[in-house]
């Protein structure tokens, strides 16, 4: 089915009474038919009342019971945070975002959306019950369509992708998200939850072939050297992704990112040649820069007149000794320059 045919729903809040008011009217309603089946009984075996008289105070009692029993269901508590959605017969009605003890319709819906437990040995426990004829045991996720709207936190898994060069790499995420349409987050996916983490990993998975590790060509973004870009970039995917479960991404940051063990060691020594070499350049330059220091010093103060050859000769020995990686022990010339 093309996606745009879909139905897209949209949160609507509505109210819901106090819960204390109702909880008095209920107790009322119960003392009320307690008493009038005591006086019923009380008056029938002192004054001896016909059945007529005895039926019109226990009719009212068991009304009274009956109301209060079917106006019980319709109470409930939302903590900070925390949402109901009011389903009424298979129709969203809205979402109560008041917290506290609460009243609604006591045929609101409370809460037919369920899964069966999720670790593997409670699911092999199911089927052997099931073929044993017994039903499968399955826990509700959201009791009475209560949806918390706290920040939440997914911690990813490491995963092992190539990135835009072919590199294997291992890379891991952190998410922080919330449900900020409880409509979409209900009714348009299966389960938001596992639809975050599928989602998490499919753009992760997405980003990390789009950018090389390092090592980039000039003013390129690169996973190990543009953190706060790369995460930006995954960000905006994830909400992109996120957006029809009514999920919104507070952040979004990568918490591991290093080469796969096979190709690690390869790696390692190709950054620690570079790492030679850039510090290789470093010293010939510094090196280069104070010969011609030397050079220019000696000859502006006229300390000793050079010739092409003797100047060869002396930055030969300085460079040497620059850039050398050892100490450099220095022979004293006891004789003359030109000897």
């Amino acid at each position: 089915m093309d996606g745009e045919q879909i139905q897209r729903n949209r949160e609507r809040e509505i109210r819901a009474i106090s819960g204390w008011g109702m909880l008095a009217a209920v107790i009322v309603l119960f003392l009320g038919g307690i008493a009038l089946l005591v006086v019923a009984a009380m008056l029938e075996e002192a004054r001896g009342l016909t059945s007529g008289q005895v039926w019109a105070l226990i009719a009212p009692g068991i009304v009274f019971w009956v109301l209060g029993s079917f106006l019980s269901p319709g109470f409930f508590t939302l903590e900070p945070n925390e949402t109901r959605v009011c389903v009424l017969f298979g129709a969203y009605r809205g979402t109560v975002r008041d917290g506290g003890f609460r009243w609604a319709n006591p045929f609101y819906s409370n809460g037919p959306v369920a899964k069966a437990t999720a670790d593997g040995g409670a699911r092999e426990a199911a089927r052997a019950g099931a073929k044993k004829g017994q039903a499968p045991r399955v826990s509700k996720k959201y009791p009475r369509y209560k949806i918390s709207v706290r920040a939440r936190t997914y911690n990813g898994p490491k995963l092992k992708v190539n990135d835009r060069r072919g590199n294997p790499v291992e890379i891991a995420t952190v998410v922080i998200w919330r449900v900020q349409d409880t409509a979409q987050a209900v009714f348009d996916v299966d389960d938001f939850e596992e639809y975050v983490e599928t989602q998490s990993e499919t753009a992760l998975r997405y980003l990390a072939s789009s950018y090389a590790y390092d090592h980039g060509e000039e003013n390129e973004i690169t996973l190990r050297s543009n953190v706060d870009e790369v995460s930006q970039a995954l960000r905006e995917e994830l909400e992109q992704r996120l957006a029809r479960a009514g999920v919104v991404v507070e952040e979004a940051r990568l918490t591991h990112l290093a080469y796969a063990p096979e190709i690690a060691q390869a790696m390692l020594r190709r950054q620690q040649a570079e790492a030679i070499i850039d510090a290789r350049q470093k010293i010939v330059h510094g090196a280069v820069s104070m010969v011609e220091m030397a050079l220019t010093d000696l000859t502006q103060k006229g300390v000793v007149d050079l010739d092409a050859e003797r100047k060869a000769a002396m930055v030969s020995n300085l460079m040497v000794v620059l850039c050398g990686e050892s100490e450099v022990h220095p022979v004293v010339n006891t004789g003359t320059l030109y000897a």
